[in-house]
């Protein structure tokens, strides 16, 4: 036997070592049985009904031809019954391919098409948008709908398999796809043992415990809720309150009514719960827990969220899909030094700040954001070419721009495609965006480039203002120019009554720059 390679196991050995996310999930049903996991509507699933359900549901793929590898494309809103489709992928070795439920037309065609496909399960109110996926179509099953004809009734009451299914714990686990703003979607490949080293990681350095009572608002088909926060609280066994969607007044009323402890949203959610005068009624007292991430949270914001839930401790989450997806942390007894930062590398994360040459920068100096982990994808879904890039020299380029400071705390300046050239200086949107925050007026901000004669690129800022405030145009330069150098203060300020966001709760930048480039606008900087 050879012990710097290949060790040859037997076929029992490598069963008995097996660990795969299917096999976690039944671990933590055997430790925790009969108590209560998860409640969605009025259905209360324990552990162990659960994973029976898992392995329900994995028998129904099974009898429809489902096979390991296969891809299972998910087109729903949060419910019990999206959680358990994916839960019974995992159990089968199926490869779950989650994807917005806001898609329709050619985006749903594109990444129905491919993904590759065998089978998509859809809510019933989504079912008709499959029609534009024409002949041959895959097979199509509902979420939820007449009773023992859709994936709800089979999670129930479905037949059992007789045995296990043979699953490979080096095997893909889910297609996540990126956003695509810039290039058609990449659908980044997520393997069980990463995924498994991710929720290590969430539970180590995010502190999740059985003890806590989680609230999950925000959409399963979105790696931070599903793989930071609802699957670690499944292992750990803890409680969890499922809802479809991050309503204010309702998040607002749960947290009261069922003493939640652990909440997660990503900044522009926490801004409408601060601005909904529901936050001021209900006793919040519960939360211990307040995690934020997914977009970059505007310090100003982070400061009246500490002022106004005194008990609870915030946690800044920074990472992105293709590392499944915590790359860094910011602790509670850090915020208060570095209230800007996004933490330092978690457990199972490397990080580096590179500059072109991939050479470390110094401490203060801005440049790519690169990792190395176990929780990183595989690659993108037969697209060779961009895996090569996005792994060129043996780390991860993130596409961030950041720095860490001299005692290893990294700060993010910006995505590199939100990075402003005006006049040929950079500016980062984040520090135009902190800098109108200040403004009493300021409840939104978002800061993009849009096109100008004179600067090539224009810093534009879209304003929304607090319910009952007013502000000019004027005044917020003249605010932003007390703070900022002359050539980062904006030249256009646009008010808007809203900012548009994804069901992720992630502001859309790109919809701001295609709606109005060479568009007139409301008010506007001369010169």
């Amino acid at each position: 036997m050879s012990l710097t390679g290949n060790l040859n196991l037997s076929p029992e050995i490598v069963r008995a070592r097996r660990n795969t996310i299917g096999d976690a999930l039944r671990r933590s049903a055997r430790r925790h049985r009969q108590r209560e996991a998860l409640r969605y509507a009025d259905r209360g699933w324990s552990f162990e009904a659960l994973d029976q359900a898992a392995n329900r549901v994995a028998q129904f793929y099974a009898s429809l031809g489902i096979r390991a590898g296969d891809r299972v494309l998910a087109y729903g809103k949060n419910s019990d019954a999206y959680l358990i489709a994916f839960l019974g992928c995992l159990r089968l070795g199926a490869i779950h391919v989650p994807i917005n439920y806001a898609l329709t037309g050619d985006e749903l065609i594109y990444l129905v098409k491919q993904s590759g496909a065998s089978l998509v399960l859809s809510d019933p109110d989504l079912a008709a948008n499959l029609a534009v996926l024409g002949d041959p179509q895959p097979t199509t099953r509902l979420l939820k709908g007449a009773p023992g004809e859709d994936l709800l009734s089979i999670a129930q009451h479905g037949p059992l398999p007789d045995g296990e299914f043979e699953v490979d714990d080096r095997s893909v686990a889910q297609f996540l796809y990126t956003s695509g703003t810039t290039a058609a979607p990449k659908g980044a490949m997520l393997g069980h043992a990463g995924v498994l080293a991710e929720y290590q990681t969430c539970i180590q350095d995010l502190e999740c415990r059985e003890s806590d009572r989680a609230l999950a608002a925000l959409p399963l088909y979105h790696t931070a809720q599903m793989h930071v926060f609802t699957m670690p609280h499944l292992l750990v066994g803890a409680w969890q309150m499922l809802i479809e969607s991050p309503v204010p007044a309702r998040v607002l009323e749960l947290i009261e009514a069922e003493r939640i402890t652990s909440f997660f949203a990503p900044p522009t959610v926490w801004i409408s719960l601060l601005r909904h005068p529901d936050f001021a009624t209900r006793d919040l007292s519960s939360l211990r827990k307040i995690y934020y991430g997914a977009s970059i949270m505007p310090v100003p914001v982070l400061q009246e969220l500490r002022a106004r839930l005194p008990n609870a401790e915030p946690y800044n989450c920074y990472g992105q899909t293709e590392i499944a997806p915590m790359a860094t942390v910011l602790r509670p007894h850090e915020h208060e030094a570095r209230p800007a930062s996004a933490g330092r590398p978690v457990f199972n994360v490397e990080t580096r700040v590179v500059d072109d040459a991939g050479n470390d920068c110094p401490p203060g100096t801005l440049g790519e954001i690169v990792h190395r982990s176990p929780q990183l994808t595989l690659g993108y879904w037969d697209k060779a070419a961009q895996t090569a890039e996005a792994f060129a020299g043996g780390w991860f380029h993130s596409g961030d721009l950041g720095y860490f400071d001299a005692e290893g705390y990294l700060f993010i300046a910006d995505r590199v495609k939100d990075v402003i050239n005006t006049g040929g200086v950079l500016v980062a949107s984040r520090e135009v965006e902190e800098a109108l925050l200040t403004h009493a007026a300021v409840s939104e901000v978002a800061v993009v480039a849009l096109p100008d004669p004179k600067w090539i690129e224009a810093v534009a800022a879209f304003v929304v203002l607090r319910d009952g405030a007013e502000a000019s145009g004027d005044a917020l330069i003249a605010h932003a120019r007390a703070v900022l150098a002359p050539y980062k203060v904006p030249k256009q300020v646009i008010f808007v009554p809203t900012l548009p966001k994804n069901t992720a709760g992630k502001l859309l930048k790109r919809e701001l720059r295609l709606q109005y480039s060479g568009s007139a606008t409301p008010f506007a900087l001369p010169g």
